[in-house]
């Protein structure tokens, strides 16, 4: 049995592919406080989101459930308020969740089993930013283009600097009142905190500290960038949803963009070094089990493809690292594991051993195993895309050596990773593979029902395109979270004798 109500805190960035960071091999990126979580932490070498999207993705990470079972398809989908989370698990076990930062719930409940939110959230919780397969031609003004590109380089401020700021700050006095609470014997449960970042998400803009850490003739550039005739069909589409072709970048605003990514992800390692220490101050460290993610991965360029949106690896894969090296010997894992995994992992850890029962079905499987370096661990990653520049759903096998990607709209995708990394040589039309995608395909008509799956969207497209229209007449009442500050409880107020209040602040406790 494992070890119970450890404190747990995920540190979770924006967009930030694992190919970029120099805990999984990259030569350049600055990354110390990342790169010690690494050292003695178990990393998950292949790790996937279960769609390459902000909002489906965290939906999913959250219930442990395929966007389509929760209707996560896209950046302005609701997550419905029924739908299980991992806080709500963990609040059934006694936990306080807390969460700072970025999640881009969409609709009314704001929370979905947070007792605690520090912060609004960057992004619009309405359905404004709703795709409609039934014209894909006509781009609506919210979608990406290029200008994140064309525009990289040194800023002073953004609104996503502003933000992230603002996400450490809350995170790192929330672990100061927690420590002090605990001090006080007032609340001594465990906790869940989740501080999630924007960072490195486009624009590709960050302060010149981070730019100047950095020079030109260093940067990496893509390593193929494939004409538009030579593309896919789902990456010619998206070629043409963020304007690639119409407004191509120069190389040097490419090396700019890539250089301010990894600037933004310096920032970002500054960040939870922030976080972690403060962790370290209130002596909670011992106690916590710190686990690293981003949402999804990050183009940058290969392939001409930018952002995120496609299963080629950039877009779809994501760093995870567990850090507890008092409960897991570090350690690497090979095997591909999902965000879909992390909720029955959290409700193991949380229990100390796994649920007998649950009250709601799950798509992912305990990394416990994994973990424990144990050998009965899974290998297997599934995902769904069902947003902006697809026409038809997209699903994606993963499981040993093979990738497997399909669509109705599109040629079937089947990849040899461990020959072919950087997925150049598709398989599925070459002779010899034929009862190798009979079988994926099979399965793929077990788990889904394509045809059903696509007039669901559409549908729901339909309605929420609408339902905004609608309640953009009038007057317009908001959901997007407002964090309630009581000014009357903070700092120096007349209900609480003076020598009491500074003795309640001040950590640790001064003992006479």
């Amino acid at each position: 049995m494992l070890s119970t109500k450890q404190n747990i805190l995920i540190l979770m960035a924006d967009q930030m592919t694992p190919f970029a960071l120099a805990a999984y091999g990259h030569r350049l990126t600055k990354t110390p406080h990342l790169d010690a979580l690494a050292k003695r932490g178990v990393v998950f070498d292949s790790a996937y989101c279960a769609s390459p999207l902000c909002a489906p993705s965290r939906f999913s990470l959250l219930s442990g459930k395929l966007p389509s079972a929760i209707g996560a398809y896209d950046n302005a989908a609701e997550f419905a308020s029924q739908t299980l989370t991992f806080a709500h698990y963990l609040r059934a076990e006694g936990y306080r969740t807390v969460l700072s930062g970025k999640m881009h719930f969409c609709g009314a409940d704001q929370l979905h089993g947070f007792e605690e939110r520090l912060t609004t959230d960057i992004y619009p919780a309405d359905f404004g930013w709703t795709p409609d397969w039934a014209h894909f031609d006509a781009r609506p003004t919210w979608y990406h283009n290029m200008s994140s590109v064309i525009d990289a380089g040194p800023c002073v401020r953004t609104n996503q600097l502003d933000f992230d700021d603002e996400v450490t700050f809350t995170t790192r006095q929330k672990l100061f009142d927690i420590a002090r609470e605990r001090s006080a014997g007032k609340d001594a449960r465990p906790f869940c905190m989740v501080a999630s970042l924007t960072h490195p998400h486009d624009p590709y803009a960050i302060p010149q500290k981070y730019w100047d850490m950095y020079r030109d003739e260093d940067i990496d550039m893509p390593r193929h960038c494939d004409p538009l005739q030579a593309c896919d069909p789902h990456s010619k589409r998206l070629r043409h949803v963020y304007e690639t072709d119409r407004t191509p970048p120069t190389d040097q605003q490419v090396r700019n963009a890539r250089r301010a990514y990894y600037g933004a992800i310096s920032y970002v390692d500054d960040q939870f070094g922030a976080i972690l220490q403060a962790l370290k101050d209130t002596g909670l460290d011992d106690d916590t089990i710190v686990i690293v993610t981003s949402d999804h991965g990050e183009m940058l360029g290969e392939r001409g493809l930018w952002y995120k949106m496609t299963f080629f690896e950039g877009g779809c894969r994501v760093p995870l690292i567990v850090h507890a090296p008092k409960r897991f010997d570090a350690h690497r894992v090979s095997a591909s594991v999902s965000h879909l995994d992390l909720l029955p992992t959290l409700a193991e850890l949380a229990r100390g051993e796994p649920r007998d029962a649950w009250p709601d079905s799950l798509d992912g499987r305990s990394l416990v195993p994994h973990l424990l370096n144990a050998g009965n661990a899974h290998d297997e990653a599934i995902g769904e895309y069902l947003a902006e520049g697809a026409i038809a759903p997209i699903v994606m096998l993963r499981r040993g050596r093979f990738k497997f990607i399909h669509s109705p709209a599109d040629p079937d995708q089947l990849y040899d990773l461990a020959a072919d990394p950087l997925e150049r040589n598709n398989l599925a039309a070459d002779s010899g593979n034929e009862l190798q995608v009979a079988a994926f395909r099979e399965e793929i008509a077990k788990r889904w029902d394509i045809a059903a799956l696509h007039d669901e969207v559409v549908t729901s497209q339909r309605r929420r395109r609408f339902h905004f229209e609608a309640t953009t007449q009038g007057v317009i009442e908001s959901w997007d979270w407002q964090p309630e500050v009581d000014a009357s409880q903070r700092y120096m107020r007349n209900h609480i004798d003076l020598d009491t209040l500074e003795a309640m602040a001040r950590f640790p406790a001064v003992v006479r």
